[in-house]
């Protein structure tokens, strides 16, 4: 008996058999080769019932991650297909054309002449030729999934990509046989649905995936999507749904900002007239979560891509009675779609191993053979994880954290508006430690004296940062800003609670020196409290620093304009006063003046090192290692990833 028991039934989804309702609907992940192969393997190891290999094109003008326009992609299809079969997963391709997303293409091929927002090109709109062979391309590549081994193909008519464009009547402007009515609108799609069944019939399982909101202002709500979807039913082996597209990009990969089963309201309205199996996702995090949508009827299929990446290993955690040691999602964005968007491969804040499984392990597979006693000072994410890879090794861990609970930083910013789901990590984590039997002390300063007393063989610092109160900024770094140290000025630890209450007055003034969250936090800490909040930044963009900000900054951004709140980017402080602020452009002369009873300065933190450098002067024959913030970073990714390299190295 499994956990969540309704999960692990098996569905039928035309010829093919789904072991259980937990699958991957297709994403992004840049990745190719064995590494590819290895990234899904080990999904299918871990219990999935299906994946979906990521969109790509039909047809050379098309954007394509796999030469899926050619039969050069069988041997690959072959080797990744017999792979996944072994553990019982299924395997799928999403088949699409990226119409005018294909800014990198030679041409780009649209519906219409209606640049995409984010692309930028002006497409070249399509011929009935060109159209025709596109119907084509379509059908063969769903040939080549077959003949590869694959189980079926998801028809991509979501996300704003080619058949979306034709769906939609905002991007459709055609007034030819595809353009107008709904059925024109559909005609495209229903045509590459004919051909592909005329190509490969009843052998693989052939499905689509439609929208539910695309938020393009004039194009597909509910309603009309359920109305396409009840005319599509018939002719599909089931229905995927997604929100989003790029006019706003972030609704397509929803942040921790959006609350959890943020698509299942606009899902609702269209289920309900689909006769064909259902796949839903969108912030469907937990295994219970998705427990909870098959029980209640909301879905056939819980799509958990983000969640799967986290912990490939969810579905046989939950069968085993083990959901407690499911490492959780966060939900930030900044290490999957962030990563891909700004490095081009696929990663995880919380997964060391994510999109590296040919090399690293999930968890460490190696005990040691000479335990050592290992003193952590820290307890924030950086600390937590080495304590918790040192553990499972077999060391023994001994861990010292100033301050009255675990967390660090993360547990700061778990306390601001909107951020709670941050602080599941630093939570799952601290269980872990628990379990593993680290000794954890906490309101504890370590000094020399006190590791002399523990004579650790190694010393691993994750003191993090603390806020400075010298009024630095990078702007002018000579100089501190003029009024600095006035009573009304104040930094993002004491708007959190450290240190007691703050008298909050407005009209409030943050100044950004570093363009990441913690700014933003902030100023929703300042808009809770019911005040006007003017957000001054050295960067042009608000969270400009944090991986891909249209994705992971998008949500942050449409609250705080919609609330009591003003940006104004690309300046520095040219000087506080009691009741205002003076901000500029740097290397000129115009000086605007801010009304201000709150002032909060986000700047660089201060890294904590003098024990460091204490230890090391002291004590000559102990190692002494530095990981995570205290090495002048501001990212949880890198500390929790430098912590799991360091722990599975000592």
């Amino acid at each position: 008996m499994a956990l969540y028991d309704n999960l692990f039934e098996p569905i039928k989804v035309g010829p093919v058999t789904i072991p259980n309702r937990i699958v991957r609907s297709a994403h992004g992940t840049h990745l190719g080769g064995e590494d590819l192969i290895a990234y899904h393997e080990a999904r299918a190891r871990g219990g999935v019932g299906m994946s979906t290999l990521e969109a790509t094109g039909v047809h050379h003008s098309a954007r394509t991650h796999l030469p899926l326009h050619s039969d050069a992609i069988l041997p690959f299809y072959e080797q990744i297909s017999s792979r996944v079969h072994k553990h019982g997963m299924k395997l799928f391709q999403q088949i699409y054309h990226s119409g005018a997303s294909g800014g990198g293409t030679p041409d780009s091929w649209s519906v219409s002449g209606v640049p995409n927002p984010m692309i930028q090109v002006m497409p070249f709109v399509l011929t009935k030729m060109q159209i025709d062979d596109l119907v084509d391309a379509f059908a063969k590549a769903a040939r080549r999934v077959r003949d590869g081994g694959l189980d079926g193909v998801d028809i991509h008519a979501s996300s704003g990509y080619l058949i979306h464009e034709f769906l939609s009547p905002a991007l459709n402007k055609r007034e030819d046989e595809y353009g107008g009515s709904r059925e024109n609108r559909m005609r495209f799609m229903m045509e590459v649905i004919a051909a592909i069944r005329a190509e490969v019939g009843n052998d693989i399982a052939v499905g689509v995936r439609l929208p539910n909101e695309d938020y393009v202002p004039g194009g597909l709500d509910a309603a009309e999507n359920a109305a396409i979807a009840a005319l599509v039913d018939p002719h599909v082996d089931y229905v995927s749904l997604h929100m989003g597209a790029y006019w706003r990009f972030h609704k397509l990969i929803a942040p921790s900002d959006d609350p959890l089963g943020v698509e299942m309201k606009p899902n609702s309205v269209i289920t309900k007239v689909v006769t064909k199996p259902t796949i839903v996702v969108g912030r469907i995090m937990t295994i219970d979560h998705a427990s909870s949508i098959i029980a209640n009827g909301e879905a056939d299929m819980v799509s958990m891509v983000r969640a799967l990446i986290a912990d490939p290993e969810m579905p046989n955690k939950a069968r085993r009675l083990e959901e407690h040691k499911i490492r959780p999602c966060i939900g930030t964005n900044m290490g999957c779609v962030g990563q891909l968007m700004t490095r081009g491969v696929i990663s995880c804040v919380v997964n060391v191993a994510a999109a590296q499984e040919a090399r690293v392990s999930f968890d460490p597979e190696d005990k040691v053979t000479q335990p050592k006693t290992l003193l952590i000072v820290g307890g924030g994410p950086a600390g937590l994880e080495a304590a918790r890879t040192a553990a499972m090794r077999g060391h023994k861990v001994v861990l010292h954290e100033a301050m009255r609970r675990l967390g660090g930083q993360v547990a700061l910013a778990a306390d601001a508006p909107h951020r709670a789901d941050v602080g599941t990590i630093t939570r799952w984590l601290s269980d872990e430690i628990d379990n593993l039997g680290v000794e954890v002390h906490l309101n504890s300063m370590v000094d020399a004296d006190m590791v002399a007393e523990i004579a650790p063989d190694e010393v691993i610092i994750a003191t993090g940062t603390t806020p400075r109160y010298d009024g630095f900024q990078v702007s002018t770094p000579s100089v501190p800003i003029p009024g600095f140290d006035l009573p009304h000025v104040h930094n993002s630890w004491e708007m959190f609670g450290v240190g007691g209450q703050v008298d909050i007055q407005g009209p409030a003034v943050v100044f950004d020196d570093t363009g990441t969250f913690e700014a933003i936090s902030v100023a929703d800490v300042l808009l809770k409290a019911g005040i006007h909040v003017t957000m001054v930044s050295r960067m042009e963009q608000l969270g400009q620093n944090v991986p891909f900000p249209p994705v992971t900054v998008g949500a942050a951004r449409e609250r705080l304009m919609s609330a009591d709140f003003d940006f104004v980017g690309g300046h520095y402080l040219r000087g506080i006063k009691p009741d205002s602020v003076e901000i500029g452009v740097l290397f000129t002369d115009r000086v605007r003046t801010l009304p201000a009873k709150t002032v909060v300065l986000v700047s660089f933190n201060e890294p904590n090192r003098d024990l460091a450098n204490e230890l090391t002067a002291r004590f000559s024959n102990v190692k002494i290692h530095m990981i995570g913030d205290v090495k002048g970073r501001n990212s949880m990714m890198t500390a929790i990833h430098e912590a799991a390299e360091l722990a599975r190295a000592i």
